[in-house]
């Protein structure tokens, strides 16, 4: 299957990441105001199948020392086809997100996905804490 990953945010299908957003089991109960204006400031990726928005991942970062991954996405007619795999080499690869100290994620069922990219446990989560408002 051809597609092709990109960051142009112009190309961005919000009524596709919406849906997409809203069928995921951590993101279902935001609206689309908050969507927006996450899209607006994270760094995007869209996978597309033509023009057709097919898949999609976000990295929230300061281009330095940290970046976080969410709302990774693909559609289901899609799913099993590399689209992920692609989504996440071009994440890696991006030439902004170089150098990155801490790379973070949370998931509740890709483990052995992100594991193939070297994401782990955390070494020490000890040291970790959060402020998470179940209420958003």
């Amino acid at each position: 299957m051809n597609f092709i990953i990109s960051t142009d945010n112009n190309l961005l299908d919000t009524d596709t990441i919406f849906r997409m957003l809203e069928d995921s089991y951590w993101a279902n109960q935001r609206s689309r105001a908050t969507i927006l204006k996450s899209l607006a400031h994270s760094l995007n990726f869209g996978a597309y199948n033509g023009t057709q928005l097919i898949g999609f991942a976000r990295v929230v970062t300061d281009y330095a020392v940290f970046a976080y991954l969410c709302d990774v996405v693909v559609l289901e007619l899609y799913q099993g086809r590399g689209v992920g795999k692609a989504l996440m080499k071009a994440i890696l690869e991006h030439p902004e997100l170089q150098g990155i100290r801490r790379f973070m994620l949370a998931t509740r069922d890709a483990h052995g996905l992100y594991a193939q990219y070297g994401f782990t446990a955390l070494a020490a989560p000890e040291k970790f804490m959060e402020r998470f408002d179940q209420s958003r």
